[in-house]
């Protein structure tokens, strides 16, 4: 086996950031193209040092009268490296990127369970984590969509989405495909300029790189890679703070106040103002607020909110906008049946410093947010 850079490189990271354990199943994700290829035989030579079963998916959306000669194509390789090979093809056609990920994922995640891989391994890169950024950023996102590809992804409880390539670019897979003489399957949609990613991809990375910046895709990457610890960083923040506001359903009054903290206001003097004091039992923050993110996983929101919710708005008014937001967003994202705008979050959040009585109109599916003193209260 000849030992190059690209190899040292990924091995190097693969230990660093503790994507795969020794002896693991791991299901790669071959479409035929130079990224797939160059991923798969990287694993393939560190497998001796690493001690994996490698498995090969391949998924036919039936998008190109060649498709079915692809998937043969990456069969062929399969049986000419010796590896298990999983083929499945869409039963209709599927009319969008998004549907077809979504078709995608769920397609792997069914081969990686039925045949007991641990791993789902994707070719995705640098270069794929800029065209990401910018295609969110052109659209209108936040941190969230600006990180643009993780390295890991829990798909379900026992498989693990896991995306080795992210710092590598896609100039450099294309080298080691043809200093390896890699059979590539060209993707003719990839040269289809109706598609924005494509547009992305063909004509303004290029002008990037000409005008701005011949490293801009190592360079947005990088971005990505500095918003991804962020965004993980202020979401169990958010979590935090979410349970601390939250109460769910509604009992009687004693059962009320158990489950409202036991949250008392008293009337104090400070610097011959009339101000409010907020006493609870559980420690609450602190006016200069610093987010303490608790060792131990905070449960999520189950995933069908039992109407009437209650927040109280005296633990959220003291934290910063952006902890605000996410915390309104993690209530919408189970109290709504799609995801929610950046609209539904701003009217719901404008609700924590809002007048008593004052209410949203009704979100899609019909709840409606209200004041009630100290509370915003979903009915």
């Amino acid at each position: 086996m000849v030992w190059t850079p690209l190899h040292a490189k990924i091995h190097r990271t693969i230990r660093t950031r503790h994507l795969f354990e020794r002896h693991q199943r791991l299901l790669v994700a071959v479409s035929g193209g130079q990224d797939s290829l160059c991923l798969i035989k990287l694993l393939l030579d560190l497998q001796l040092k690493w001690g994996w079963h490698l498995g090969i998916a391949h998924c036919d959306h039936r998008w190109r009268s060649d498709s079915q000669a692809n998937a043969n194509h990456v069969e062929n390789l399969a049986k000419t490296w010796g590896i298990s090979f999983y083929l499945e093809t869409a039963n209709e056609l599927i009319n969008s990127e998004a549907a077809a990920r979504d078709w995608r994922y769920q397609a792997l995640s069914t081969i990686a369970q039925t045949n007991n891989y641990q791993y789902i391994v994707t070719g995705h890169t640098a270069s794929d984590r800029a065209e990401t950024l910018l295609y969110n950023l052109i659209r209108g996102t936040g941190a969230d969509g600006l990180q643009a590809l993780t390295w890991q992804r829990r798909l379900t409880t026992d498989i693990m989405l896991v995306r080795p390539l992210l710092k590598i670019t896609r100039t450099q897979t294309q080298q080691f495909c043809q200093d390896f003489q890699l059979s590539v399957w060209e993707d003719s949609t990839n040269q289809d300029l109706q598609y924005a990613r494509n547009r992305i991809r063909q004509e303004l990375l290029p002008y990037l790189r000409e005008n701005f910046n011949p490293q801009v895709e190592s360079a947005l990457a990088q971005t990505a890679e500095l918003l991804q610890t962020e965004v993980e960083y202020l979401e169990k923040a958010a979590q935090q703070l979410r349970e601390e506001a939250m109460v769910w359903g509604v009992g009687d009054e004693e059962e009320d106040k158990q489950r409202s903290l036991s949250v008392d206001f008293r009337r104090t003097e400070l610097r011959g103002k009339d101000s409010l004091q907020f006493i609870s039992p559980l420690p609450l923050i602190p006016t200069s607020w610093e987010p303490r993110v608790p060792h131990l996983p905070i449960s999520p929101l189950p995933s069908t909110v039992p109407l009437p919710l209650r927040i109280n708005r005296c633990v959220l008014q003291k934290a910063p906008l952006a902890l605000q937001r996410r915390v309104m967003r993690q209530v919408l994202q189970q109290v709504l049946t799609d995801a929610p705008s950046f609209e539904h979050i701003e009217k719901l959040t404008a609700l924590i410093i809002a007048p008593n009585r004052s209410q949203t109109d009704p979100f899609p599916g019909g709840a409606i947010a209200q004041v009630q003193g100290d509370w915003i209260c979903f009915k």
